[in-house]
C-alpha cells in the first residue's frame, strides 16, 4: 500500500486554509452558472471527447466544492480521488474561459496546493511524457 494512502490528514490544517479564502472562493463556487463556456475552451476536455470529467467547472465543483462543502472533514481516499482530478485532468494554462469571471485556474491551484499540504501529488512515475493526452 502506498504511504500516501496510509498517513492520517491534518483536518485542522485543511479547515484553516480553507477559511483563509473562504468568502472568495466559496462566492466563485456560487456564481457558476453551469454555462459550459469553460469546457469549450479546454484543450483537454476536446482531446478526451468532451469527458465532463475534464469540464474546468466540474474539477472544481468536484474537488474545492466537496472540501467546502465537507467543510474540510476529508480522509486520504478523498484526497487521493480529487488528486486526479486537479494535476491529470488540468495543465492550469489558463485558457478556460469563463463569462461571469470565476478564476478556474486560481481555484485549481487552490485546491492543489490542499492536497499538497497533504502531501498528496503525483509521484514522478506516475506522470507520463503525455500524461495529458
Amino acid at each position: 500500500m502506498n504511504p500516501q494512502e496510509i498517513k492520517a490528514v491534518d483536518r485542522k490544517k485543511i479547515k484553516e486554509m480553507l477559511n483563509q479564502k473562504k468568502d472568495k472562493m466559496k462566492r466563485f463556487l456560487s456564481h457558476c452558472a453551469h454555462c459550459s463556456l469553460c469546457a469549450d475552451s479546454c484543450f483537454l476536455y476536446t482531446a478526451h471527447n468532451k469527458d465532463p470529467q475534464y469540464m474546468p467547472s466540474y474539477k472544481v465543483i468536484h474537488s474545492l466544492g466537496k472540501l467546502y462543502r465537507k467543510r474540510g472533514k476529508v480522509d486520504r481516499k478523498f484526497l487521493m480521488k480529487i488528486k486526479g482530478m486537479v494535476w491529470r485532468n488540468c495543465v492550469l494554462c489558463g485558457r478556460c474561459y469563463c463569462p461571469i469571471g470565476i478564476p478556474i485556474p486560481r481555484m485549481i491551484a487552490f485546491t492543489r496546493s490542499i492536497c499538497r499540504s497533504q502531501e498528496v501529488y503525483p509521484e514522478l512515475d506516475e506522470v507520463s511524457s503525455e500524461s495529458w493526452l
